[in-house]
Parts: C-alpha cells; sequence; structure tokens
C-alpha cells in the first residue's frame, strides 16, 4: 500500500464493537497541515503566538519553521477517525473524551501526518450504550516520533 493510500474503513453493526477489541484499525490517509488551517485555529482559539502565525519571525525560531497548534493536531483526531471507523445500528454516537493525551513532536506548517488506531477496550455503560477505548497515534511523515499519542474514549447508544 502506497503512502497516498488509506486503509479500508472498519464499518461494523453495534452488536459487533464488543469483538474488535485489540483490533488495529490501520491508519488514515496523509493529510497536510497548512499556515491557513494555523492561523484560522489561531483566530478560533486566540492563540496568536508567533511560532504558529508569524512565517518569519518561526523561520528563526527554535523549530525553524511555523508549527501547528497541539490542539490543532489533535483535533484532526476527530476527521481521520471517521475514515477509520464506524458503527451503524446506532441512534447515537459521541465523543466522550481523552484519557491522556501527549505532544510528542511538533508538527510544521506543510508537514503531512495520518493516524493509526487500536481499539483497546469495549465495555457495556447505561442506557444500551458501549464505550469504547482506543490508543491512537498522530503521525508526521518522514518523522520518527509520533505528534500526538492520545487514549480516546467514544460512546454508542443503541
Amino acid at each position: 500500500m502506497s503512502a497516498a493510500q488509506t486503509q479500508a474503513r472498519t464499518v461494523v453493526a453495534f452488536d459487533e464493537v464488543k469483538d474488535l477489541i485489540g483490533t488495529d484499525l490501520g491508519h488514515s490517509a496523509w493529510r497536510e497541515v497548512t499556515q491557513e488551517q494555523v492561523n484560522t485555529f489561531a483566530d478560533a482559539t486566540d492563540d496568536h503566538q508567533w511560532i504558529h502565525v508569524d512565517p518569519e519571525r518561526a523561520a528563526e525560531g527554535p523549530f525553524g519553521a511555523p508549527i501547528a497548534h497541539g490542539f490543532l493536531t489533535l483535533s484532526l483526531l476527530i476527521p481521520m477517525w471517521s475514515e477509520l471507523f464506524d458503527v451503524t445500528g446506532v441512534r447515537t454516537k459521541v465523543n466522550y473524551g481523552l484519557d491522556k493525551v501527549r505532544f510528542t513532536s511538533p508538527v510544521k506548517v506543510g508537514a503531512r501526518i495520518r493516524m493509526t488506531v487500536t481499539i483497546t477496550d469495549v465495555q457495556e455503560v447505561k442506557g444500551s450504550g458501549l464505550h469504547l477505548v482506543a490508543d491512537a497515534t498522530i503521525e508526521i511523515e518522514g518523522e520518527e516520533r509520533p505528534a500526538v499519542v492520545a487514549t480516546f474514549l467514544n460512546r454508542f447508544y443503541a
């Protein structure tokens, strides 16, 4: 499989989710992080630190280029998750949060990232629900260290 291709999306019925513990969902497609995204995120969060929004100054800074906000990179987990996984036969899908997040390497503007995911646990919850725990890693193309390592929590209600 080439770097431009994505893993096949895993789509399962609600009743099959429990069978996925230990399943590696593969990786999303690569996506470029652009200066426009960084600037828009800066406007949305009121975080205009120069290492993100001033390319000329950032080129002389510690990373040699402007970098994405860590929380911007983390927020891209959602569209990449949607590329990899879906559950049918549910009335509600909820992003339940994160148990652990580490920003292990900066993402320079222009870099490409993708996400790999392994489902580590599924438990029943009140209200005909399932609580799914997934280990997610956002990789940077050509870099040894990932950008983000997180434990991602989801709930599905039938």
